[in-house]
């Protein structure tokens, strides 16, 4: 150690302040114990709230009154087209964020827990060494790592600050509006972003690896969406990959392959959205005894717990849905079983949602699933027209379905991973339920 750094002890260290780590943090004070956030940006919040989760829904909030008001006039009340102001924009959005995270820091002082803005490695199962703070050290007798994940990249697509080609963090920072866009990925984060950027006058292209939208969810709710997204973008290719990207100064080349009449075609901006990766490495998890699988998650069980007994790991870096709300109760169990509390993550159906118009939620089986592995002959369910809001607003695409015969309840990964952790199998960890009341009961 080199002479005059400084060290600290804490009961708890928590590595990552997005809501998994945050939530973590605020139940272990409640519970009576001394807690340290470590997270490398200068605010609470992580990913979910700089990065990803409430950017994105600001903008996607914007692209719902911009729809709105274009279709007013069909109601009898007609606006003149609207006009975008693209720094008023990214002002409005970042005023939220920073309220958000001016509230969760708020929320960390209250209860007494110690924020440290830094990354940190391990140096031992009870020491981590911090980069870029004042505090070198942090000895712990508890360390919940709670780093979070970030986009998956594509081999040949390098994405560097101001580049034409992005990753979701670059999109939502709103660069521009350029006149084309190709997005990769036809998961949540795709669909998403390239409604919000078609909303705004791009003209979207999207292509998916897979035969479908959204891997793994229920096509029977995923077809209204298609059938949107057909007539907002300017072309869905399916069976299709990125065969090459050439970035040049007013545009990116781009060579595809699969189900495409043109192969080769030029756009403004290109958007890698083809799932996200944990942030492990870095970490130096190999000088504890925690595990990683052959995907670069952190092995857990139950209580959240890792090989070795200090170390406990929750959130996207554990894999399975890389959900919030799945983070947030992740967190919650660790802090209570480092308490000494009986907790455990006994969950067998995690709600899940993707915001983009029309929404789409669901939680549980789909009905292919359930028909596969549900007792009694399987799934049924009803759609279209059941819903007396959306009907009595005009909108006609979508409606509310129901599934039946559930004995467990997997929720698939709408992220659209391609190597991660989520996906479309059951919780191997948890035995089934009898019925659909009892997974009811055991919803997140």
């Amino acid at each position: 150690m080199v002479m005059g750094e400084l060290t600290q002890e804490t009961q708890l260290l928590v590595i990552g302040g997005g809501p998994g780590g945050y939530a973590a943090a605020f139940r272990a004070a409640d519970l009576g114990l001394d807690v340290t956030m470590i997270d490398e940006s200068p605010g609470t919040g992580g990913a979910c709230l700089f990065r990803g989760c409430i950017p994105s829904k600001t903008l996607l909030f914007v692209t719902e009154l911009m729809y709105d008001a274009g279709r007013s006039e069909t109601m009898g009340i007609a606006f003149d087209r609207p006009r975008l102001d693209l720094g008023r924009l990214r002002s409005w959005k970042g005023r939220i964020v920073d309220r958000l995270a001016i509230g969760l820091v708020t929320l960390a002082n209250r209860r007494g827990v110690q924020l440290v803005q830094a990354t940190a490695e391990f140096e031992s199962p009870e020491k981590v060494r911090l980069h870029g703070s004042e505090i070198a050290h942090f000895k712990f007798r508890h360390v919940i790592v709670a780093a979070g994940s970030g986009p998956a990249t594509l081999p040949g697509a390098e994405i560097t600050e101001g580049g034409r080609i992005m990753d979701s963090t670059g999109a939502l920072e709103l660069p521009e509006v350029p006149d084309t866009m190709l997005v990769i990925g036809g998961g949540y984060v795709g669909l998403e972003l390239g409604s919000v950027y078609a909303a705004l006058g791009t003209r979207v292209t999207l292509v998916e690896v897979g035969g479908q939208l959204l891997p793994g969810m229920d096509q029977e709710l995923v077809r209204p969406l298609r059938r949107k997204l057909e007539s907002e973008l300017e072309a869905i290719h399916l069976n299709t990959r990125v065969r090459a990207l050439k970035e040049l100064p007013d545009r990116v080349e781009v060579a595809l392959e699969g189900d495409v009449e043109r192969s080769e075609l030029g756009f403004g901006r290109v958007l890698v959205a083809i799932g996200r990766t944990p942030n492990t490495e870095g970490l130096k998890l190999e000088k504890t005894g925690a595990r990683l699988n052959e995907r670069g998650f952190i092995v857990v069980d139950e209580q959240q717990r890792t090989s070795d007994g200090r170390v406990l790991a929750i959130g996207d870096v554990v894999g399975g849905a890389m959900l919030v709300h799945k983070a947030m109760r992740e967190g919650r169990i660790a802090a209570e079983v480092i308490a000494g509390q009986s907790s455990a993550f006994d969950v067998r159906a995690i709600p899940a949602v993707v915001y983009t118009d029309p929404q789409m939620a669901w939680c549980g089986l789909t009905e292919e699933q359930a028909n596969r592995e549900g007792p009694g002959g399987g799934n049924r369910g009803t759609g279209g027209g059941g819903d007396d809001r959306r009907g009595g607003a005009g909108r006609r695409d979508g409606g509310p379905r129901r599934g039946h015969g559930v004995d467990h309840a997997p929720t698939p990964d709408p992220v659209g991973n391609r190597g991660g952790g989520g996906g479309s199998l059951p919780w191997q960890r948890h035995p089934p339920y009898a019925n659909e009341s009892e997974v009811r009961a055991k919803i997140l």
